[in-house]
């Protein structure tokens, strides 16, 4: 039995909409994560590990794993939209089970309910290690469809 729900998304397009998006964000830059996979409905980030963005014990911090872990749920979200609209981060509850600790992180984020205005999204994040994946957290998004706005950076007009 499948417990994946299957969506179809609104924009044919979907995957060089959301790479785009995910192009021009600095902070995605800023830590060196990459989007490896984009379906409808779901979405994997990774990320190497950096000595920079780690907290005092060497692992990777905890605010980080959320970043990539957020950004992972608002486009699996995303590519459901339609092309007409952009995302925004509503609330995430996440679960840290174990230290950040591997030289690659993988975020992975699967829509489980997509609804007109608001869309859930279930998360989970890895540390890879010498080859062995630790799943390090776990969490849930609510990601808001924003019908008629661009996904754009703001101006002063805006």
């Amino acid at each position: 039995m499948n417990m994946r729900p299957e969506f179809k998304p609104a924009d044919s397009d979907f995957e060089a909409r959301v790479r785009d998006s995910f192009n021009r964000q600095p902070a995605m830059h800023l830590i060196g994560a990459t989007i490896t996979m984009v379906k409808p409905g779901f979405c994997e980030i990774e990320m190497p590990r950096k000595h920079d963005l780690t907290q005092q014990h060497g692992f990777v911090h905890g605010g980080i794993v959320g970043m990539i872990a957020d950004s992972a749920a608002g486009y699996a979200a995303y590519s459901l939209f339609p092309a007409d609209a952009t995302v925004l981060t509503v609330e995430y509850k996440m679960n840290l089970m174990a230290p950040a600790d591997g030289d690659r992180m993988l975020a992975r984020a699967q829509v489980t309910r997509h609804g007109k205005t608001l869309t859930i999204v279930g998360f989970d994040v890895f540390a890879e290690k010498a080859g062995k994946m630790l799943h390090c957290a776990t969490g849930l998004a609510t990601m808001m469809c924003m019908l008629g706005r661009p996904d754009a950076p703001r101006t002063a007009a805006s």
